[in-house]
């Protein structure tokens, strides 16, 4: 039980985020997971930095800051002023991605790197000792409640090595999809941390399902 379960408050009733937010604060949850997206390089939009701030504001959690934007290197600094905690972008949108590890770092967050379903892990081989996080979407990113692609599950795996023989201290977070049976199967492929949205948020007891996921 030694993975981390993180909440994504996408899914929360956004007319009772600090009802929702208090009730992951008093869960088993560890991180509160808060996905951006702007519509470019993905087709939705989601909250900003007034958002960020108001569940900072009540949030006694890390807030892991997902960030599905496409120039994501001009904003961190504001992130960091918001209350990001962990701060992933998409290998996707970065071609400068030392620089934007680096930028991450130096603002006092944690960096982590996201995958979409396509991307190839070895991307990860020449940055991976600088990552906190690797973030494996098992899901393409833009919507909640998609079901699961099971090649995520052999990325998480993949990851894993290239962690052990780097000596990397990155975590692999997965996000998309994700229940008590493709967490457990995640987990048992080497997953870190579990991102769940609509599985906690639409169940009849978020509590008690978060403590579910914990006790994979």
């Amino acid at each position: 039980m030694n993975h981390l379960i993180s909440p994504s408050v996408l899914s929360c009733d956004f007319a009772n985020i600090q009802r929702d937010v208090e009730m992951i604060n008093n869960s088993s949850a560890d991180w509160f997971h808060v996905d951006i997206m702007d519509g470019v390089f993905v087709p939705n939009i989601s909250f900003g930095f007034p958002v960020i701030k108001a569940i900072k504001k009540h949030a006694t959690k890390p807030l892991d800051v997902h960030l599905m934007i496409a120039n994501p290197d001009q904003y961190i600094e504001e992130f960091a002023k918001s209350g990001a905690d962990i701060l992933t972008v998409h290998f996707e949108v970065c071609p400068h991605l030392h620089r934007t590890i680096q930028a991450i770092k130096a603002a006092g967050m944690q960096a982590g790197i996201a995958l979409n379903p396509h991307t190839n892990v070895s991307v990860l081989e020449d940055v991976i000792e600088e990552l906190d996080l690797v973030l494996i979407m098992s899901v393409n990113p833009g919507f909640g409640g998609q079901s699961f692609i099971d090649n995520a599950c052999k990325k998480v795996a993949q990851v894993k090595l290239l962690i052990e023989k780097s000596g990397s201290p990155a975590k692999i977070e997965v996000d998309g999809g994700v229940n008590l049976e493709t967490g457990a199967r995640l987990i048992q492929s080497g997953a870190d941390v579990l991102v769940a949205g609509s599985f906690v948020f639409n169940s009849d007891n978020p509590t008690t399902t978060i403590a579910a996921l914990k006790a994979l």
